[in-house]
């Protein structure tokens, strides 16, 4: 079974059924069906076109089920205009599907779920999997962010600054159960990619190479985080960092830098340090210095706070450190911690030789932190300064 054409064909199925009347919701749950229905009969007889194969199944489930509801009665007029059977339309609504699962009014999860599902042609029990949910909850969400975007124009235009936070939420959810979802996002983002002519596209796919080119390093054996610094630089894919540093210099190329962009010339400048040493961290902050004039985050601050601790000293990482509240603000006006504040101001303090103040902030940042590999990271650090500060 060919899971790779299934795959690729399934946003194109679903957009033709979806021009032809059908709401997303049911267009989708019969392509849905029309997948399941060709993975039990093609490894016999594989059709001579696909793509048409799907599209007549899907179709006529969709009929089927419109038949069935009694609440779409409104509907039944479709059944009498079923086209004559034939080649498939050319037309690829990926696009679309893209920015239609990326509608502002999902959540997050709701609408990385939903990209996984209509754009990646995961199945629910494979999203739940890497979610690390039940199955049934999983359902529920794709469910609920279907019938928010039935109502959707299918041809309005989209925002590719949303479709593009949607796909780096997908990268940077990891890995779990059997859907690898970092080579996901690279797959999807490849995609768009290759129909949207975008600097940022460009600059998105070229981060997500670089960052997966360290994945093989970045735990240990036991799954124990390792620091970048402390990487087997030799394991980094340096197929995926040459494809990434060229794909981002032709998108630096083009002078309209964005976010990701600039995240990706941080990224290629780590890959490029043939040790930690040699890292270019005077270059990686004036990339920091272009990321705060972009999005003004907090945490891009506390990160150029760590870049200005290596490049001139920790005490001018503790100062811009300084510089930035620990919280940062919601719209209701109240603070929000900002993610591995107190892990940064342990590090710089350590490398400033306080390791009194750097023991009590490791073990504080643990208490923070967001998951257990990264608290069982920190709760040894801690110890480890505690075990220095015990000795005579």
């Amino acid at each position: 079974m060919d899971e790779a054409l299934l795959r690729s064909l399934a946003p194109s199925v679903l957009g033709i059924l979806v021009r032809r009347g059908a709401d997303f919701a049911a267009a989708e749950d019969a392509v849905q069906d029309a997948l399941v229905e060709a993975v039990r009969v093609w490894p016999g007889d594989l059709p001579r076109d696909p793509k048409g194969w799907l599209v007549t199944v899907a179709w006529r489930r969709f009929l089927d089920a419109t038949r069935a509801d009694a609440a779409r009665r409104r509907r039944e007029d479709l059944v009498d205009e079923e086209p004559a059977p034939g080649p498939a339309p050319a037309v690829d609504d990926t696009l679309q599907l893209y920015f239609l699962c990326a509608h502002p009014s999902l959540t997050s999860s709701s609408a990385v779920a939903l990209t996984l599902r209509a754009v990646g042609g995961l199945t629910t029990r494979q999203i739940a999997q890497a979610y690390l949910v039940p199955e049934v909850t999983m359902a529920q969400r794709i469910s609920r962010a279907k019938r928010t975007v039935s109502g959707v124009r299918f041809d309005q235009p989209g925002d590719v600054a949303t479709v593009l936070r949607v796909l780096y939420l997908v990268f940077n959810e990891g890995y779990s159960g059997d859907v690898d979802l970092a080579a996901e996002a690279i797959r999807l983002t490849r995609q768009l990619a290759a129909r949207v002519d975008h600097p940022e596209v460009a600059g998105l796919l070229a981060l997500m190479l670089l960052h997966h080119a360290r994945r093989a390093t970045r735990t240990a054996s036991d799954g124990s985080l390792v620091p970048l610094a402390e990487q087997d630089r030799g394991r980094w894919d340096t197929e995926a960092i040459a494809e990434g540093v060229e794909i981002l210099q032709a998108a630096l190329a083009r002078d309209r830098l964005g976010e990701f962009q600039a995240q990706a010339a941080i990224a290629a400048l780590h890959a490029d340090a043939p040790t930690a040493e040699e890292t270019d961290w005077v270059q990686i902050v004036e990339w920091y210095d272009e990321l705060v004039r972009l999005t003004d985050s907090p945490v891009v601050r506390l990160n150029r706070a760590v870049a200005v601790g290596e490049a001139d000293g920790p005490r001018a990482g503790l100062a811009a450190l300084a510089a930035l509240d620990d919280s940062s603000p919601t719209s209701s006006g109240r603070g929000r911690p900002i993610p591995r504040h107190a892990a940064v101001a342990a590090y710089l303090h350590e490398r400033d030789g306080d390791l009194a103040t750097a023991a009590r902030l490791y073990a504080e940042a643990a208490h923070k932190a967001p998951d257990l590999a990264e608290r069982d990271h920190l709760t040894r650090q801690a110890a480890r300064l505690n075990t220095r500060l015990r000795r005579p």
